[in-house]
């Protein structure tokens, strides 16, 4: 696959017509229709590397909130994970690296926009440091190791890359990411780029809690449940069991 990714080509398939279900098509909530799907190959769960914390963190400002922006694969993942997070307050699917005019789903797999599929995550600093965030995102949300892939799906739109907000986001990742290089924790060299943050755009609202509201469709249960599990397993004080939506916080 060359700029594409499977869940696009399950949309454009004429067995499956997944975009007329995730537009409202209640087979797919009720786990009839993914199943469907049959032999279908997805790539499976990226497996979790245990990594120590950054030795560099941000200092306490005591600021109640402060936005990360993560990419790292399909975001419907990255978010399932961030949602479980203790101290976050919002985890929200989207687009960052692009332009606002080009920051929707179709044009993004089309991977020549310059986005990548990302989770903006808001968070409390005195519950959840940045930097514990990011060895989360390390360890158990993503393969940083992965260059414009991760899983099944391929393109410069499932890149591994993060868009700090401020200088002191930049040099905790910038640090973590040599730190991580030099303990070999991973039999590859980190792939993750630290990109300058332009904006960030928020992806359609059927992409958002996708996670928890199809637990049952393949590409969740495959690829994305086990690093929900993963995190519950390797950050059990960081874990629980509640997720924060999206939708429950749009609705207040």
């Amino acid at each position: 696959m060359t700029q594409s990714d499977s869940k696009h080509q399950i949309q454009k398939s004429p067995a499956s017509r997944l975009r007329r279900v995730l537009l409202g098509a209640a087979a797919v909530a009720s786990g009839v229709f993914a199943w469907q799907i049959g032999a279908y190959a997805f790539g499976g769960a990226e497996p979790s590397v245990v990594i120590a914390a950054p030795k560099l963190d941000e200092p306490s400002t005591g600021a109640r909130t402060e936005t990360a922006v993560f990419a790292g694969g399909c975001f419907w993942g990255v978010q399932g994970v961030f949602q479980h997070v203790k101290g976050v307050t919002k985890a929200e699917s989207g687009y960052a690296g692009g332009t606002a005019k080009t920051a929707d789903y179709e044009t993004v797999s089309s991977g020549s926009t310059g986005h990548a599929e990302s989770v903006q995550v808001t968070f409390d600093p005195q519950q959840v440091s940045y930097g514990k965030l990011l060895q989360i995102y390390f360890s158990v949300a993503h393969n940083p190791t992965e260059v414009n892939r991760q899983g099944p799906d391929s393109g410069t739109q499932y890149r591994s890359a993060v868009f700090p907000m401020t200088d002191a986001q930049r040099q905790v990742a910038t640090a973590y990411i040599a730190q991580l290089d030099a303990s070999h924790a991973y039999s590859k060299p980190i792939a993750t780029k630290v990109e300058k943050y332009t904006g960030f755009y928020a992806a359609e609202t059927y992409h958002q809690d996708f996670l928890t509201e199809h637990p049952n469709y393949p590409y969740i249960v495959i690829n994305d449940l086990p690093k929900v599990k993963d995190l519950k397993r390797v950050f059990p004080a960081q874990y629980r069991d509640t997720p924060v939506l999206v939708k429950t916080a749009s609705a207040k």
